[in-house]
């Protein structure tokens, strides 16, 4: 069991503690088999690292670019010495067009800390971005993405640690970064938001409506990097922390590690095990919701509504009215009070949506 200070999780031991939030390890596991574990997976990161330095050499070399390195010719637009292979691979040209992208992020991302001052420590994160992308052949780069592995490149010292705790937070947030021409990934939480806000708070809900708010597409920034913009950046890591423990379920390491063994199935929820659930997922298990669009940061949005409810009730006259109300709360919202307030909106909607 994980024990939370006021703010969250000591900072000495919070990168350590994140990794069993988000599935590295087994919750079972003995250090040895831990760090077995941990030693295999940086030799894995290290063999990736290498396939991407091969083809763009600046890659673990304490810097990162922010111009493009390839014209869509696949002919290098810049400094030629900046790419060692020349190819008409469909793969290799995608990724590395996306790479200065990835670093106009990086000089953008959390500004204001002090960590961020040194080149070596953005390019720590452009190059775990860059071989997430690298590896993800089907969505690789999307904005924000920046914004969820910031924290962790502070957090985690270790380079390849640091990559593996990205990768498990992105198999969680992955499908939101989906987008195609007609569609977001976000879009299926934000029909969830409303399903939700439509049964615990109908007129609110209509009122939104009304105001051609429906699918509430202004929430679209909360739930894509994690309420980012709405808290500051120690309410971030506290509210993260909050959300993976009151998520957690004891066989996300399974389910990451062993997929033909989660194939099989979640063990039985009894009593014992139940309690090893956080409370928001525990709460899922005995009621059978179980739906990856009714994440806790759906009802996290929810409950941020229902703080703003009178007001966007009398004040707003518009979407962007709604927009001006809820981005007075940026770094100004108490985390704590925002996953209170979810659980007791996940109470009323699963003893609602029950009944016919």
């Amino acid at each position: 069991m994980v024990i939370l200070f006021p703010m969250g999780v000591h900072p000495s031991i919070k990168g350590e503690v994140w990794e069993f939030l988000l599935g590295c390890y087994d919750p079972n596991s003995t250090f040895d088999e831990r760090n077995e574990l941990k030693q295999r997976r940086r030799g894995q990161y290290d063999m990736w690292k290498a396939e991407c330095q091969k083809i763009v050499p600046v890659i673990g070399s304490g810097k990162f670019i922010t111009t493009p390195l390839i014209g869509d010719d696949g002919q290098p637009t810049t400094d030629p010495s900046l790419v060692a292979v020349q190819t008409s691979d469909k793969k290799v040209l995608q990724w590395m067009q996306l790479l200065h992208q990835i670093g106009l992020d990086v000089v953008r991302t959390d500004r204001a800390l002090v960590f961020y001052e040194t080149e070596a420590n953005q390019a720590k994160l452009w190059d775990v971005l860059a071989v997430y992308a690298w590896l993800d052949n089907d969505i690789g780069y999307v904005q924000g993405m920046n914004d969820i592995c910031s924290p962790l490149v502070i957090l985690i010292e270790n380079e390849a640690d640091c990559y593996w705790c990205f990768d498990r937070a992105m198999r969680r947030m992955r499908e939101n970064f989906r987008c195609s021409a007609s569609s977001m990934g976000v879009q299926s939480q934000l029909s969830t938001l409303s399903q939700i806000m439509k049964i615990v708070d109908p007129k609110l809900h209509h009122h939104l409506e009304d105001l051609d708010g429906g699918e509430y597409l202004f929430a679209f920034r909360m739930l894509m990097v994690l309420f980012r913009r709405e808290f500051s950046f120690a309410d971030t890591l506290y509210l993260w922390e909050l959300m993976w423990g009151m998520e957690y379920n004891p066989n996300i390491f399974t389910k990451y590690e062993d997929p033909d063994g989660a194939k099989k199935g979640p063990l039985p929820a009894n009593d014992k095990l139940l309690k090893q659930y956080g409370k928001f997922e525990r709460k899922n298990v005995k009621t059978g919701h179980t739906e990856e669009n009714s994440a806790l940061a759906v009802f996290l949005v929810a409950s941020v509504l229902e703080i703003k409810n009178r007001r966007i009730l009398s004040e707003a006259k518009g979407v962007d009215d709604v927009v001006k109300i809820l981005g007075d709360i940026t770094s100004n919202l108490d985390a704590k009070k925002a996953c209170t307030e979810a659980l007791k909106i996940q109470k009323k909607y699963l003893s609602k949506a029950k009944k016919p």
